[in-house]
């Protein structure tokens, strides 16, 4: 299920917004739901406590560029899909920063948008619908699993390490080790090959019968009994993608 995010100071344009994402919406094989907010502080607020899998956002907005909406969101998200519509082509060449998919001039064109949402839903991975929120000591953290290299067990804290070279560090858990890291477990993508390291195995460069070494050179050590185990799970998930 995806979650598509519009922001638009405009009340008129909001919901034309809404009504054209709507019947995309409704007519594709993407179900989804789509929220609206009138005000960039809203939305943010929101991306504090959740992530959107696309942000369909004006630009010329109160208090807050909307471009400078999408720096923040791309700050902890690089995965989501970010589309500008807006009625001043002058800042196209800005929106770049952001990475935006595409950038669209009101009056909103409804072909137009209905294609560009269908790209931004083909580059999005199915499998990674939810998302992990980290209570930290700064408040809540939400992850999408792509984002994750690995996560350690450390002093009763679990240290996540990211995709962009952030870490994000819980608060003291309560329960086991296991039990926290459960249901990131039951995706496919992750294995265990240490009693305090989780790994995504999408991002291994190599492995010896000691280790893996990850994206960035970071390494997660293999527990040397586990070893024909976990080499055997990593190679199924390999074959599984088509890469063995």
């Amino acid at each position: 299920m995806l979650d598509i995010a519009i922001c638009d100071d405009d009340p008129t344009q909001l919901a034309l917004l809404a009504t054209y994402t709507n019947e995309w919406v409704q007519n594709s094989n993407n179900p989804a739901f789509v929220h609206q907010f009138l005000h960039p502080d809203e939305l943010l607020r929101s991306c504090e406590k959740r992530r959107y899998h696309i942000y369909l956002l004006d630009i010329v907005m109160p208090m807050i560029h909307g471009i400078e909406v999408g720096k923040t969101i791309r700050e902890h998200d690089q995965q989501a899909v970010i589309i500008y519509a807006t009625s001043e082509p002058s800042f196209a060449l800005q929106s770049f920063a952001t990475n935006p998919i595409n950038y669209l001039l009101k009056p909103i064109d409804k072909g137009r948008l209905h294609a560009t949402l269908s790209l931004a839903a083909s580059k999005l991975d199915p499998s990674d619908e939810h998302v992990l929120t980290v209570k930290t000591h700064a408040g809540i953290q939400v992850i999408r699993p792509s984002e994750i290299l690995f996560c350690e067990y450390s002093k009763h804290t679990v240290i996540y390490t990211l995709t962009d070279g952030r870490t994000v560090r819980s608060k003291v858990i309560q329960g086991t080790f296991s039990r926290y890291i459960e249901r990131t477990l039951h995706d496919k993508r992750f294995i265990r090959p240490h009693v305090s390291y989780v790994l995504n195995m999408d991002y291994v460069e190599s492995f010896t019968k000691t280790r893996f070494t990850l994206r960035s050179e970071h390494n997660v050590p293999i527990v040397i009994k586990q070893y024909c185990t976990v080499r055997d799970i990593y190679m199924n998930y390999l074959s599984s993608k088509g890469k063995t």
